[in-house]
């Protein structure tokens, strides 16, 4: 959404409508807010205090790791909110959980668990986050939607009910028309009110959400912390990745080109052997040594075509995954919109990150059709590869889709899955590419 102001009087319909439909969203979105404040950040926090307090007789061990656990769903369920309604992604601050799983009635498992929550800063974060979230969730999220439903009580109901309404008048319930003017009046009132509130949802709907993302992001400590341990991690992928493709390298020249080139040498030499006595025998040898050298020279470009597909080389990413589509036994749409060409090593991640996603398009999804979408945004590389197959795909450790996403990681780069039962099936990877 872009930045909302009053309406001017010279708007046509056609303006005022997306400006209006603006400020509903954001009033809609707001009374969620106002919602999970009180509904499970008032419980969250009153249950997490009373377990604080009671923690040295022992009740509270049960009970801490629980509400920390239920705060940090609900956290992020905020974080989620915030990537869909205005594309703020907030990396998870909290300290990774090793060793066994939690067992809620155990008590061992709950004093490990107890050190290893409150030992994390992010939980006291998080519990500050609570403490403010609800009164200014409330207060920021019912706002624009209570200007807008009593500026239309005042617009609609009372100009033309107001003598039915005299006797809730002293409720403060509805406004206090005594004849036609004060009727006319509520309505102009009405009417400011509601412009109001469609004007003031989206601003504070954001200052809500900057208030979500200081507390709920991390340090700068803990994201250098976790900035080490995902280097640390990728590393030791980058390093498993080219020891295993060496170990390929080595292994598809040992059977393949290797042997065939002995078996080359082994022909020849028998025809050097017979080639007196008998010319027909080394003419045959001879053949098949030139055939086994062509099937030599095959595996060769196979190779290296594995390691960097030439056309990769030659025409760019764009033109290697158009080469790569019109090889799939179905048919394949690929749309591109790229400035320039990516750094080398980014353009080879991104192919082969298409080439193993089409793969299991073809190997598992079942589809019709697929297609493959290349586009860059913020400074981000983006592969979006997709199929009108069965649906119900799942990245599991072990997977295609594990070891993908595995090798994307040391390049920082990021790969999500959106395969309900049914289908479509979307694959969307991001790649750091900077021209």
């Amino acid at each position: 959404m872009g930045s909302t102001r009053l309406p001017q009087w010279s708007w046509s319909r056609a303006e005022l409508w997306p400006w209006a439909r603006t400020g509903l969203v954001a009033a809609r979105r707001g009374l969620a807010v106002a919602l999970l404040s009180q509904l499970g950040a008032v419980p969250l926090l009153a249950l997490s205090l009373v377990s604080l307090a009671v923690l040295p007789v022992g009740i509270g061990v049960i009970t801490l790791p629980i509400a920390l656990f239920a705060v940090r769903g609900l956290a992020d369920l905020h974080r989620r909110f915030l990537r869909e309604w205005w594309g703020v992604r907030i990396p998870s601050p909290y300290r990774p959980q090793e060793g066994d799983d939690f067992e809620p009635l155990d008590v061992p498992s709950s004093v490990r668990y107890c050190r290893r929550l409150l030992a994390d800063p992010a939980s006291w974060r998080d519990l500050l986050w609570l403490l403010i979230d609800a009164p200014v969730g409330l207060v920021f999220g019912v706002l624009p939607g209570c200007l807008i439903v009593y500026g239309l009580h005042g617009m609609v109901a009372t100009p033309l009910f107001w003598p039915f309404m005299e006797p809730w008048y002293g409720y403060g319930l509805t406004w206090p028309v005594h004849g036609p003017g004060t009727a006319a009046l509520a309505l102009v009132q009405g009417t400011g009110l509601v412009l109001l509130g469609l004007w003031c949802g989206e601003p504070l709907l954001r200052a809500h959400t900057t208030l979500t993302r200081t507390l709920l992001s991390p340090t700068a400590t803990a994201h250098l912390s976790q900035r080490v341990v995902e280097l640390t991690e990728t590393r030791s992928v980058a390093v498993d990745a080219q020891a295993a493709e060496l170990r390929r390298i080595e292994r598809d020249l040992h059977d393949g080109a290797q042997a065939r080139l002995v078996a080359i040498g082994l022909k020849l030499g028998l025809a050097e052997q017979v080639f007196a006595r008998d010319p027909a025998a080394a003419h045959r040898l001879v053949v098949d040594a030139r055939e086994a050298s062509a099937l030599a020279l095959a595996e060769l470009r196979n190779l290296v075509r594995g390691i960097h597909p030439p056309v990769l080389a030659e025409r760019g990413l764009d033109g290697a995954v158009q080469a790569l589509a019109l090889d799939l036994p179905l048919p394949v749409r690929v749309d591109v919109d790229l400035p320039a060409r990516p750094q080398a090593p980014v353009e080879s991640a991104g192919y082969f990150a298409v080439a193993e996603a089409l793969t299991n398009v073809v190997k598992h999804s079942g589809a019709a059709s697929a297609w493959v979408r290349l586009d860059h945004a913020d400074g981000r590389l983006r592969l979006v590869v997709g199929d009108d197959g069965s649906g119900g795909a799942t990245i599991q450790e072990g997977g295609g889709l594990h070891g993908l996403r595995r090798r994307l990681a040391p390049f920082d780069g990021t790969l999500e899955l959106d395969s309900p039962v049914g289908g479509p099936t979307t694959v969307t990877m991001e790649l750091p590419c900077a021209w």
